[in-house]
């Protein structure tokens, strides 16, 4: 089975990222700039980015309302109306928000269709692609939130306390963190997805392989570090609490595959603006999602529409009415 063009160069520009870093670090001995200015560079990156983006797509008018719905629309009283999947009010809309946004509901009823023999077109459910983005998207958000004791002194115990629901089952030593183990399996089943079904595969391109392989890198260099190579935990504290407080020092020790994971960090953080992840912010600014659907209560009249200057038939009917009447044609006014 060949894999395509789109999955090697990827493939090949995360390991090139991975190389940068080793060579960088170890070669160059340029570990204030892997440390302090790359970290810098893609935070600003990131954060023109996505405002820039959100004001783009903001800024867009919006002159009718095209809601995305899978339910019964409100009309006559006796008919009933599902007030989520075709909400008619600003507050079926909002919830129908949340629900989209926190368990993925759109994704939660996508079905799988097969052509069989007959021919018979047969319908299944196909719930792991669900579960897989649920667990990735969660996994990801906890992950963040336990890296934030590493730029906050003292460490909150919101955090704490996540840390611990996180390692409950305690196993291994340094405890195993459960979202760490579904971070990487949700990835390589969304990876793998796209290699081995064929449409998938036609279909995917670079920009859907390169976060995929990236995320993938951070996580196992992540997961190298707690869990197999011993790591200066002080010195990377030191360092990112350097970084937010704006007065960056690079303590020394602190070990190359450190770095190798904060460039994959940096470089997806600097990609996110410009590559399908940004809907993160579009599922909010998406009008398919985040409108009512109220067309049979209101008449909505697109703003762009401009005086038109129109030929009614009754003056057509007078520019060719000897030519109508020679025909037999019917006219509505006689002369």
């Amino acid at each position: 089975m060949s894999f395509g063009l789109s999955f090697w160069v990827s493939l090949i520009a995360v390991l090139a990222l991975i190389l940068v870093a080793w060579v960088g670090v170890e070669g160059a001995k340029l570990n204030f700039l892997f440390g302090a200015i790359i970290p810098y560079v893609a935070i600003a990156i990131f954060v023109v980015g996505m405002i820039y983006r959100i004001l783009k797509w903001a800024s867009i008018p919006l002159p009718f309302r095209i809601p995305t719905t899978t339910g019964q629309q409100k009309s006559l009283p006796w008919i009933k109306q599902n007030k989520i999947e075709n909400p008619s009010t600003a507050l079926g809309a909002a919830i129908r928000m949340v629900f989209e946004v926190l368990l993925f509901r759109s994704l939660f009823r996508n079905m799988r269709t097969e052509l069989r023999p007959g021919p018979r077109l047969s319908f299944a459910s196909a719930k792991w692609l669900w579960l897989a983005a649920l667990a990735f998207h969660y996994s990801f958000l906890i992950i963040l939130i336990r890296h934030l004791r590493l730029f906050i002194e003292p460490v909150p115990s919101p955090v704490k306390f996540l840390e611990m629901i996180d390692s409950f089952f305690q196993v291994w030593v340094p405890l195993v963190y459960i979202t760490d183990l579904m971070l990487i399996g949700a990835v390589t089943y969304l990876l793998l997805r796209r290699v081995f079904i064929p449409q998938m595969r036609y279909i995917s391109l670079p920009s859907d392989y390169f976060p995929l392989f990236l995320i993938l890198g951070i996580g196992i260099t992540g997961g190298l570090m707690r869990y197999f190579y011993k790591v200066n935990v002080v010195g990377i504290k030191e360092l990112t609490m350097g970084l937010i407080n704006f007065s960056p020092k690079i303590p020394e020790g602190i070990g190359v595959l450190f770095y190798i994971h904060l460039f994959l960090v940096s470089t997806l953080f600097a990609y996110f603006p410009f590559s399908k992840l940004m809907h993160m912010a579009g599922v909010f600014l998406s009008p398919t999602r985040n409108i009512a659907n109220n067309n049979r209560a209101k008449r909505h009249i697109n703003p762009w529409n401009y005086p038109v200057k129109v030929h009614t038939y009754e003056e057509y009917e007078d520019d060719y009415r000897e030519f109508m009447k020679d025909a037999g044609l019917p006219l509505e006014k006689e002369d």
